[in-house]
């Protein structure tokens, strides 16, 4: 986990651009701000999945190229783990598909967003062992 502090930076940016195309998408569809509890989650899941992605991105193999890999990376992620959680999550509570749908579309764009803006960046593996 030293990865995460070596790169904190690109990290936090990439959590801030989250959480702005959060701000927008919240005021697109004209729902509601959330509160400063819910808010603070928001940024700590937006951080968490940053720090996976950075992670992701470090130990990518090199031969399908780093773009390639950094936008691949976070569609996988977000296929594997991000949409299996909401949908379960939003039928769960019968929450209407179309919002289920709208949150999905959120968390696609920002990984890929978060992914490309650390893999401008640039991000430090950690030492050798």
């Amino acid at each position: 986990m030293i990865y995460i502090l070596m790169n904190l930076w690109p990290i936090l940016a990439a959590t801030l651009l989250g959480l702005g195309i959060g701000l927008a998408v919240l005021t697109a569809a004209r729902l509601a701000l959330p509160g400063p509890a819910t808010i603070a989650g928001m940024a700590l899941a937006q951080f968490w999945l940053a720090a996976i992605l950075a992670g992701a991105l470090i130990l990518a193999p090199r031969e399908a190229g780093a773009w390639v890999m950094a936008i691949g990376s976070a569609v996988v992620i977000w296929i594997g783990f991000v949409v299996p959680v909401l949908w379960i999550s939003f039928a769960a509570y019968g929450l209407p598909a179309r919002r289920a749908g709208l949150m999905m579309l959120y968390w696609l764009v920002a990984m890929v967003g978060e992914a490309a803006l650390m893999q401008a960046i640039g991000l430090a593996p950690p030492p050798a062992a």
